[in-house]
């Protein structure tokens, strides 16, 4: 394994342990060289670069899936991910209220299903308003 795709996996673990094992076998099932697309592009080589820690790559990234609309497993991956790296509930609300301005109430609407989903993951069944 190249140390590309050693970071890559070491991020994607960091987002929630095990990502890179269920990633990695649910695309090589598809084509062996898929995985490293996602791994040494997606995660070593844009995740991991300088610049941005991942806390606030998280963010960015919840941020976009929600005015995009159309990848709400993503969405809830990438919030508890975000939640793992130390976004905090109040954190990830706020940004996807923001959505509403940029990208739209349906957005918006969509990004509370998937915020609901993922602190109901993280925290189980019983769901506060606030941290």
């Amino acid at each position: 394994m190249s140390d590309k795709t050693r970071l890559g996996r070491s991020l994607m673990d960091a987002l929630e342990p095990n990502t890179a094992e269920r990633v990695t076998a649910k695309l090589s099932e598809l084509d062996p060289d898929l995985p490293r697309l996602i791994t040494d592009y997606a995660f070593a080589d844009v995740i991991g670069r300088p610049g941005l820690d991942l806390k606030t790559r998280e963010m960015l990234t919840v941020a976009a899936l929600t005015a995009m609309g159309n990848a709400p497993s993503q969405l809830e991956f990438h919030m508890r991910g975000a939640m793992n790296v130390g976004v905090s509930r109040q954190e990830l609300l706020e940004i996807v209220i923001q959505m509403a301005v940029y990208a739209g109430v349906p957005a918006c609407m969509n990004g509370l299903t998937a915020y609901r989903a993922a602190i109901t993951a993280v925290n189980g069944p019983q769901f506060t308003k606030r941290d």
